[in-house]
């Protein structure tokens, strides 16, 4: 009666339990399948169960059959007296044939299956083995290929894991059974065991150590990962002392073998028990006490030269396993001639030399554009487009709903209502209006703005906030935007999410949900979509589980819709002798990611086919990735290099560019981040997406770029830059400044902008009239021979939440100057009165004969003055500054012709 009672309630909590997993799972099913990759969903759960069930069933056929073999030695002990005294208590009642049966049998079922419960988890490592190939890149030591550390050798650690569990808690259990139930009756190693106990146990440690000896094996292996020396991997103590010594252990286990299965026949517990003894003594001395003095006597003293192989394995490892052996090297030469002229010659970058920092500019965005209270803009993404023919950088941000936000929290209102934010704002990084704020070149509700940046489909159902669930093509509208008084309604006509279905799946939905009014609701219909999985990076993972996706994805107009991009990256920590950061020591930027905001789709591109980690994913699953090229031309414009992956790549660099062991040895030529002033607190510099013509590149192009200082100095030595455009995607390149030549980091550029005294006058008088001064991202950017340093200016309130831009700091040489507009602070800099052109001497045609002069009368010359400046204004609004210094010339000569009218 108690057993019922006990019983029943635990039923019903298993069975309410199976039924949950079981929705889940069909539930994901249908997610799946909604998206096309049921195949990917069915392979995943096809190989997580069987790999569980194949460890569980091994597992537990072995524990039965030796647990079987201890009962019949039990049944047959000699022991009558004993055995009788036994039959008497609870314990002797046990002691039948049948009930040792459904007792070891509970016992083999249920312990292994608890015991194997995490190796479902280890599917991918099967499934790797099964499908990795070689990377054509040997190590040097062991002479086998990347591909066995990656790919083979994490499975030959896990079979080696699962069977020593299997063996050891096997022994355990069955000595445990035999000692409790022939306990000892006199003290000594001779009465511990039975002799057949003894005999079964042999046999059982036998096994032990011939997986212990294939764990020497693999230890050994693992020396590639060793981090005893002076670098990450084998070192000199793990060659001469640590792999001789797994050697001989595995030698001794591997004789320890036959010892023990001799003594199955001897039955002897000292042999037994000195196998034990004699292994841990020897792993003791041979594993740990002799590699630490060899360490301690033989490689100190002379550390380099006993360590400089091994240091040449972890330069040439690392840079491969981070892509660092592809960076191309040039030789920035200084010349410091820069002209006016030249500057603005250079239209590509000045044109876009970015005024605004993301941060301060999302709360502008925010302000100016959120137009609701429930709106947000939770991130400012960087990206180039082409517009009125002319390449420009814009940041852009998505207009999405804030459910916390929501005037009236209703169950109708969050699942039913607002499903979708709308819109997207753009504001290219240069221009300024009058009031010091962007200028927005998409913006409103509806959206309105360039006519390259057209949005058609501004909805945005699947986006960076949309952590929840929603309900679309039900009897209820859907919310669209606000229309002064009113609202817009909408409704969804796409093909994402789940179709809803009778009573059965609402049920499921419904437990899914944990949510009765799924089941009750009457504005849910069989046709309605349910639409779950939606933040983006939590969508993409869904699919996805063993790639690692970046952090920061960005929003891209294309062709009238919206997309998000997220970059995944295959990722290790099994490359040989490859420095580990961030607990990781391969990486490739493989995928590129493109989920559509409307529909919902999910797609796959392969962006580096060389990397062996996703040919292996290739396949094991075939249909999940496309090809690069197969990715819409329209968006491929817009894929760029993932700062996350610069962030590693650089610090990494830092040290690595160095490839001489002995100068790697001392760290004679280690590089850091630089340090930049940021709201009024030091900060170290992270890289920054640009617009610029690299030195000895014909054109402007979109790069991902970081300077680099020395460790513990501030001057610049070099600087390194992903590009993203057409045949140069994914390409690094460094370039060295002179060595001996001081080139003025961006720390010693914040200095000289603190000491200036014009500066730091009106620096203070804001802050004296309660302003705060909010100093943006100090830019390098390398032109012509020389470096030119732009940092932004913003203002706030200190109870406002409106940034505005006040003014623009330039610095180039040794000067440093602070003008209200960009135009005005790159004229000052190089010494040039805003509006007055540099000096130009014209030539004169073939002859030496002058030049024939326009004639204009006065009313005439007065209307083309205005003109131009009516247009040198505009171009100046635009950013245009190569067209706004041609019309300040012209107008120059304008208004000279007018002077000597006057005159």
């Amino acid at each position: 009666m108690r057993l019922g009672k006990i019983l029943l309630p635990a039923a019903i909590i298993a069975l309410w339990a199976l039924l949950g997993l079981g929705s889940r799972l069909y539930l994901d099913w249908l997610w799946f399948g909604s998206l096309g990759y049921q195949k990917v969903f069915q392979t995943m759960l096809a190989s997580s169960w069987a790999f569980r069930i194949a460890a569980w069933f091994f597992f537990a056929l072995f524990l039965y059959v030796n647990l079987s073999l201890t009962g019949r030695a039990i049944l047959d002990m000699p022991n009558l007296v004993l055995r009788q005294a036994l039959m008497n208590t609870a314990a002797g009642n046990l002691l039948t044939k049948k009930r040792l049966a459904t007792v070891f049998g509970l016992v083999s079922l249920l312990l292994p299956w608890f015991m194997t419960a995490s190796t479902g988890a280890e599917w991918l490592k099967v499934r790797l083995f099964l499908a990795g190939g070689e990377a054509a890149v040997v190590d040097p030591i062991f002479g086998r290929d990347v591909g066995f550390y990656l790919f083979t050798l994490p499975f030959f650690e896990l079979v080696y894991r699962y069977l020593l569990a299997a063996l050891v808690v096997t022994l355990l259990l069955c000595g445990a059974v035999y000692f409790a139930v022939n306990p000892p009756l006199q003290p000594g190693l001779k009465a511990v065991f039975t002799r057949r106990g003894q005999a079964h146990l042999s046999v059982l440690l036998a096994l032990v150590f011939l997986v212990r000896a294939f764990g020497y094996h693999l230890q050994a292996l693992n020396l590639v990962y060793s981090p005893r020396g002076f670098t990450f991997g084998a070192g000199y103590t793990d060659m001469a002392a640590q792999l001789p010594a797994f050697r001989i252990l595995m030698i001794l286990s591997l004789l320890a073998v036959p010892v023990l299965l001799l003594n199955a026949r001897l039955r002897r517990t000292r042999l037994f028990m000195g196998s034990v003894a004699a292994l841990f003594v020897a792993a003791m001395v041979l594993g740990n006490i002799w590699p630490g003095l060899v360490q301690k006597f033989q490689v100190e003293p002379n550390e380099f030269v006993r360590e400089e192989p091994f240091i040449r394995h972890n330069i040439e490892f690392t840079r491969r396993a981070f892509g660092l052996d592809a960076i191309e090297r040039r030789d920035f030469d200084l010349t410091g001639d820069l002209s006016y002229e030249e500057l603005l010659a250079s239209e590509g970058t000045v044109n876009n030399i970015r005024l605004w920092d993301w941060r301060p500019v999302r709360q502008t965005f925010g302000q100016l554009q959120g137009l609701r209270r429930y709106y947000r803009f939770n991130d400012v993404d960087t990206d180039r487009y082409l517009v009125g023919g002319r390449y420009r950088q814009l940041l852009l941000a998505a207009r999405e709903i804030n459910l916390q936000e929501l005037p009236t929290r209703t169950w109708v209102n969050e699942r039913l209502v607002y499903t979708h934010g709308y819109g997207v704002v753009a504001s290219p990084v240069t221009e300024v209006t009058s009031q010091g704020q962007p200028h927005f070149w998409l913006r409103d509700i509806p959206v309105r703005g360039e006519a390259d940046l057209r949005v058609e489909v501004p909805q945005i159902y699947y986006g960076e906030l949309t952590d929840y669930h929603v309900f679309t093509g039900t009897a209820t509208d859907e919310f669209d935007y606000p229309l002064g008084e009113t609202n817009a309604f909408y409704r969804y006509t796409g093909e994402g999410g789940v179709l809803l279905g009778g009573f059965w799946r609402r049920a499921l939905f419904a437990l899914r949900f944990t949510d009765y009014r799924i089941l009750v609701s009457g504005e849910l219909r069989p046709d309605s979509r349910v639409k779950f999985y939606r933040q983006i990076r939590e969508r993409a993972h869904r699919i996805t589980p063993f790639l690692a996706l970046d952090s920061d994805p960005y929003l891209v107009v294309s062709e009238g819709r919206l997309f998000w991009i997220i970059d995944a990256y295959t990722v290790s920590d099994r490359y040989p002798y490859a420095q580990p950061l961030q607990n990781i020591n391969y990486i490739r930027n493989s995928v590129k990611v493109v989920v559509d905001a409307y529909h919902g789709t999910v797609d796959y591109y392969v962006a580096d086919p060389d990397d062996v980690v996703i040919q292996a994913y290739s396949r094991i699953f075939p249909a999940l990735f496309k090809n690069l090229d197969d990715m819409p031309a329209a968006l491929r414009k817009h894929i760029r290099y993932p700062e996350q992956l610069l962030k590693i790549q650089s610090r990494v660099y830092a040290t690595y560019h160095m490839q001489n062991p002995q100068v790697f040895y001392n760290r004679e030529d280690q590089w850091e981040w630089p340090k930049e002033i940021y709201h009024g607190k030091q900060q170290v510099m992270e890289p920054y997406y640009t617009i610029i013509r690299l030195p000895g590149e014909q054109e402007a192009e979109f790069v991902l770029m970081l300077p680099y200082t020395p460790v513990n100095r501030d001057n610049m030595v070099a600087w390194l830059a992903g590009r993203a455009d057409g045949d140069n995607y994914g390409k690094l390149v460094v370039y060295h400044f002179p060595k001996g030549e001081l080139v003025y980091g961006p720390a010693q550029i914040e200095a000289r902008i603190n000491q200036d005294p014009r500066i730091a006058e009106q620096l203070t008088l804001w802050d004296q009239r309660g302003s705060s001064v909010i100093r943006g991202n100090l830019l390098v950017l390398p032109l012509n021979g020389s470096v030119l340093y732009v940092e932004p200016l913003y203002l706030q309130s200190e109870q406002g939440q409106l940034p505005e831009l006040a003014r623009v700091i330039v610095a180039y040489g040794e000067r440093v100057v602070m003008e209200r507009t960009l135009e005005e602070a790159l004229a000052a800099v190089f010494g040039m009165v805003p509006g007055r052109p540099p000096a130009v001497t014209p030539t004169p045609p073939t002859g030496g004969e002058p030049p024939p002069s326009e004639t204009f009368d006065l009313p005439e010359l007065i209307r083309r003055a205005a003109t131009v400046f009516a247009q040198a204004e505009e171009a100046m609004r635009r950013g245009d500054w190569a067209e706004y210094g041609r019309l300040q010339q012209e107008l120059g000569q304008l208004l000279s012709r007018l002077q000597d009218i006057v005159n």
